[in-house]
């Protein structure tokens, strides 16, 4: 497994960091299984959120109970639950009631690595900043973040803690695949690059799309997010398959097909090393929900793309967007 540097801080984490969204499973056991491969084959970033109503953050403390100090934690904030106005949003109430409900879920003292999981236009950067540097401060949290903020909306933030002394993001969680570069490439990157940001990048798959399992004209697999059974996982979501497999997206697939095919490695494998081969991405999330998921993602953790297998899958999901699969 290789370890790649956090951003600018001293903190090194694996290349590939496990996402326990569980869209297609349930069974606790069986996640809690999922957590414990993940580890066993060198992983010790792992990221976590509200999903499920809060089960997720449940099953990834049960899981990491006895092996914390072995795992980087990374969990986000945008609401907390219960009812009332103040339940949703970035202001200073909500997310100092968020961390602490955090942390009792994940039976932790700290949280590693505290995301913002969605801008909140309703309040001022600079509240949200200083209750999350009172969080450094208070030892609940270790380092800060966002996720699917604009560009200039980090660069304001960057600003705002530069100007007032506060702790300041090192890391940004965005999508990031063959089949959406227009999110993260033209700006996002280059601002990474430049300020030194680790990039998070989920849905390195497109919740499966790019797996090899799902072909134009054909029927999805079924229990998974893309079949038209009902929803189900801790985090169910239906999505529109046919509206999806586009053209575009079926040439893509077979390139990864033939890639693989002379490298002997899952679709999904080349997948995963397409984004590995860029500098500026710290880990792409891997939302695995069986083992063999685990075993098949974590198998391109140490394998690099050939330069004319780049540039073929560099042509074949040349930008176009937006289309984001979440």
């Amino acid at each position: 497994m290789e370890y790649r540097r956090l951003g600018k801080t001293g903190v090194k984490v694996s290349s590939i960091c496990l996402g326990t969204a569980f869209r297609a499973q349930d069974d606790e056991a069986t996640c809690i299984r999922v957590i414990d491969r993940a580890i066993d084959l060198g992983c010790d970033f792992i990221d976590t959120a509200l999903y499920g109503a809060g089960r997720s953050e449940e099953i990834v403390g049960r899981a990491i109970k006895d092996k914390r100090d072995e795992v980087f934690l990374c969990t986000k904030v945008s609401s907390s639950l219960g009812k009332g106005t103040n339940r949703k949003g970035l202001s200073r109430l909500n997310l100092m009631r968020a961390v602490e409900d955090s942390l009792q879920r994940l039976q932790t003292e700290h949280i590693d690595l505290y995301l913002l999981h969605s801008f909140d236009p309703q309040t001022p950067l600079e509240e949200t900043l200083r209750g999350l540097d009172d969080m450094v401060h208070q030892g609940k949290v270790r380092y800060i973040g966002c996720s699917n903020f604009r560009s200039w909306k980090i660069v304001e933030s960057l600003w705002v803690s530069d100007r007032r002394n506060l702790m300041s993001f090192v890391c940004i969680q965005n999508q990031y695949n063959l089949l959406n570069r227009w999110e993260l490439e033209p700006d996002l990157m280059p601002l990474c690059r430049e300020q030194g940001l680790g990039i998070m990048a989920y849905s390195p798959l497109a919740i499966g799309l790019l797996s090899g399992h799902y072909r134009r004209g054909q029927e999805p697999p079924k229990g998974t997010p893309w079949s038209k059974t009902e929803g189900h996982g801790l985090s169910a979501h239906k999505y529109d398959f046919e509206e999806a497999m586009t053209e575009r997206v079926d040439r893509i697939v077979q390139t990864l097909i033939d890639i693989g095919q002379e490298h002997d490695k899952t679709p999904a494998q080349v997948a995963i090393a397409w984004i590995l081969d860029r500098p500026e991405v710290t880990a792409p999330i891997l939302g695995a929900d069986s083992l063999a998921h685990v075993d098949d993602a974590f198998g391109a953790a140490d394998w690099r793309l050939m330069p004319e297998d780049r540039k073929a899958l560099d042509e074949v999901s040349e930008q176009v967007g937006p289309r984001i699969y979440a």
